[in-house]
């Protein structure tokens, strides 16, 4: 037999309020919101409290030592080559003095007459007695006045030879004769021209430094591109025009690199050209102490040509680079 029990559905339901119900809602989602608040303010100060210190103590560790490190490493590189071959000039000096019984004097006792000969640079007791600082300033003086004249004379007429092809072709076979002529040759030409010494050193420096110029210069020219030109066809240019806005822009790394070419060989032809027309310079300098069979002051003379010529060559190449967009290599 089954029984059931029935209820009433008054007595299975409390009684229901909206407003009560509504009331507990609110207070509900007000008290979640303020556990979700406290909740990110507790994330966020954990996070701060990591990461500040973290920041503080790696940012020296790590990133200092780094630059450091890479500022000792690119140091190293650049130094350490020169290092070694200075090293091995100084051993190879060494052994060939060893070799041929101290004729040449050792790397030693040519720094001790170094000190003394560069102790007073500048000192007179006369015309033909002069320190060393007099006889560079007489040689650089020498290359200056040659090497300018070869500019105002070589720049231009690379110029005009690379510009006009009629020109070019007149002045090649011309230059392709007179450019492996050796620089003592034209000494002799120079001594009789002019009468003097300082005059022939400097007409042969003059012309042994002029053919560098004037062949890259011409070179640059003749390689701008022709839109270029047609461009200054089109615009109706004048020649005074196409030279200083279109040429001489594109043409002045040729130019730069003709100069330091020039440049070394004036420097080259100075000693050569004083040790036989005499009188003060560095050449001059060397062939004296020849004749005083004084070693050590002859290779001091080689070091302070070279030291020169190598200054010389940095200040074009810084030269060139100031004024060029190409990188000019050494």
């Amino acid at each position: 037999m089954v029984s059931a029990v029935l209820h009433s559905p008054l007595e299975l339901d409390p009684p229901h309020d909206p407003q009560l119900a509504a009331q507990a809602a609110n207070d509900a989602l007000l008290e979640t919101s303020k556990e979700i608040a406290a909740g990110t303010e507790l994330v966020k100060a954990e996070v701060q409290k990591d990461i500040k210190p973290q920041a503080i103590v790696t940012a020296p560790v790590v990133v200092v030592p780094g630059r450091l490190r890479q500022w000792a490493e690119q140091l190293f590189a650049q130094a350490l080559p020169p290092l070694l071959g200075l090293a091995l000039l100084v051993g190879l000096w060494s052994l060939v003095s060893s070799s041929t019984g101290k004729s040449i004097p050792t790397p030693a006792e040519t720094w001790e007459q170094a000190l003394q000969v560069f102790s007073d640079p500048f000192y007179r007791n006369g015309p033909n007695d002069q320190g060393v600082g007099w006889n560079v300033l007489s040689s650089l003086q020498r290359v200056a006045l040659g090497f300018g004249l070869a500019a105002l004379v070589g720049i231009p007429l690379g110029f005009v030879i690379g510009r006009f092809s009629f020109l070019s072709r007149m002045f090649n076979p011309l230059i392709s004769l007179l450019r492996p002529v050796s620089p003592l040759a034209w000494l002799p030409i120079g001594l009789l021209v002019f009468k003097g010494a300082n005059p022939a050193a400097i007409w042969t420096i003059f012309i042994c430094s002029i053919w560098p110029m004037v062949i890259n210069t011409a070179v640059g020219v003749q390689r701008v591109p022709q839109d270029y030109m047609n461009v200054a066809r089109v615009l109706n240019l004048s020649e005074w025009k196409i030279a200083s806005t279109i040429l001489f822009p594109a043409v002045l790394p040729y130019m730069l690199t003709g100069v330091r070419l020039a440049v070394g060989t004036a420097w080259l032809v100075i000693v050569a050209a004083e040790m036989l027309t005499g009188g003060v310079g560095i050449g001059f300098w060397v062939w004296d102490e020849w004749n005083n069979l004084n070693v050590k002051n002859i290779i001091i003379a080689i070091f302070v040509i070279g030291i020169v010529g190598l200054v010389l060559e940095w200040a074009l190449v810084k030269l060139a680079s100031a004024f060029t967009f190409e990188e000019v290599k050494t």
